[in-house]
């Protein structure tokens, strides 16, 4: 891993662990497999940490920028599938 996630100085120390957390599983997804559950939980903890639509854009952009991995399609699959592992 040769790039930086992702984050608001103004998040609390907890929040960037989450949010660091969060795009780890992300990784994770198209690296190995993961827990559906699992990946919506942490969206879900993300999205409180970044409840503006605008702003979860910007970071999965920057995130994909710079590791090549699309947040959007993981949690997207995440959703649609009705499998209990995610892998891409």
């Amino acid at each position: 891993m040769s790039y930086q996630y992702p984050i608001d100085e103004t998040w609390t120390k907890e929040e960037i662990i989450d949010v660091v957390n969060f795009f780890s599983l992300i990784e994770k997804a198209y690296e190995k497999t993961i827990s559906r559950s699992d990946l919506i939980a942490m969206y879900r903890n993300f999205k409180e940490i970044v409840p503006s639509k605008s702003e979860e854009k910007k970071l999965f952009s920057e995130f994909e920028q710079t590791s090549g991995y699309s947040s959007y399609h993981v949690v997207k699959k995440a959703r649609e599938s009705n499998e209990n592992k995610i892998k891409m």
